[in-house]
């Protein structure tokens, strides 16, 4: 009798546990922020070329137990964007970093950093081809299983002199 109950206890107590989610994987996953164009609804005309780069958006700031050197650079002449993990304080807790990156044309490219295969070491460097014009880089780090966009901002093709 006391063989039945305990077993039948145990059941209810994984079933409990099974309809909680308690067995759910909890691996954290990137997901770039979307994007929405609009389309004009009358005709514009224009009398010269301009590029647009949307606004960046405000970006998170990782703890400070978590803080992680990243700098970002557009290398002239051939317009390439890098992006050089210098590791701090929190490069323990870091577990991946994509950069996405909109081109002025409206081409958008999304990398990882060691193509997300292992944890990113100090010294690693992510270079995507940028474009003559002006590019929107957001860069966004996943430490301690939370996502924070790091960095969002335009880089700015300057005319040689």
């Amino acid at each position: 009798m006391k063989s039945t109950l305990f077993l039948l206890a145990a059941l209810v107590l994984v079933l409990c546990a099974l309809s909680a989610g308690c067995t759910s994987p909890t691996q954290a996953e990137i997901k770039p922020v979307e994007t929405l164009t609009l389309l004009p609804t009358s005709a514009v005309t224009a009398t010269s070329v301009s590029t647009v780069v949307s606004t960046p958006v405000a970006v998170d700031t990782l703890p400070a137990e978590q803080f992680v050197d990243l700098q970002l650079t557009k290398e002239r002449p051939d317009f390439t964007l890098h992006l050089l993990y210098n590791g701090g304080k929190g490069e323990i807790f870091v577990q991946k970093v994509m950069m996405k990156v909109t081109l002025s044309d409206g081409q958008v490219i999304q990398k990882y950093l060691n193509d997300g295969e292992r944890k990113p070491r100090r010294g690693d460097e992510l270079v995507i081809q940028g474009s003559r014009g002006n590019d929107r880089v957001e860069v966004f780090v996943t430490s301690a299983g939370v996502t924070y966009k790091a960095i969002d901002k335009p880089m700015i093709t300057t005319p040689s002199i």
